[in-house]
């Protein structure tokens, strides 16, 4: 609720000032009573603060755990030296979400793969079967494919060559939807049969 309260001015008058006594203390206040030792300020601007800094460090890691130590490491060096903050540059969320940002590319930067390099195995030898096997499969489509009619092979390469939807290649050939579903349909139909053989 409001507070009302009166104020004798210099000049003798009665002026009547409304002060919100709920109203938040802003950023830079919280700042200079971290900076005189006060935790419950800190604790303020964790609450305020703490989920932007975790969101932006998750994004960036993709590991809650990293996170969350990214977390800490934030508000550890805001304690440590709140004179840092400068409130003409932006607002504490902004400024600490850049702080996580880079914390959490930091820590990207130092992660070891997960894989150690001497347990790599290079294939250095070609996989002559498997390639004769994909090229014979391909010959195999290719040759289905040319026995379709036109409007048939022409449906099936859109969807799977173009990746368009079947509404998409019915509006590219003026055809019906339903024909053009009958048409991809049937064209499968007839792939699945030359392969089941």
């Amino acid at each position: 609720m409001w507070a009302q309260r009166n104020v004798l001015e210099e000049d003798g008058s009665d002026s009547v000032t409304l002060a919100d006594s709920n109203q938040k203390p802003s950023d830079l206040s919280l700042v200079a009573r971290i900076r005189a030792g006060d935790e419950s300020a800190m604790a303020q601007l964790y609450d305020r603060c703490s989920s932007i800094v975790y969101a932006v460090a998750l994004r960036v890691l993709g590991d809650t755990g990293a996170a969350e130590d990214v977390l800490q490491d934030v508000f550890l060096q805001l304690w440590r030296r709140p004179s840092q903050f400068d409130s003409t540059r932006g607002q504490m969320a902004a400024w600490l979400s850049v702080i996580a940002r880079n914390r959490a590319i930091d820590r990207l930067r130092q992660r070891t793969p997960d894989t150690d390099l001497e347990d790599v195995v290079l294939s250095v030898q070609p996989d002559l079967e498997g390639e004769a096997e994909r090229s014979r499969v391909m010959q195999k489509v290719r040759g289905v494919l040319a026995s379709m009619p036109v409007p048939q092979r022409s449906a099936l390469e859109m969807a799977y060559f173009e990746g368009l939807t079947h509404s998409e290649i019915a509006s590219r050939t003026g055809e019906p939807l339903g024909t053009v579903k009958t048409r991809i349909r049937s064209g499968l139909l007839l792939l699945r049969k030359a392969f089941a053989v």
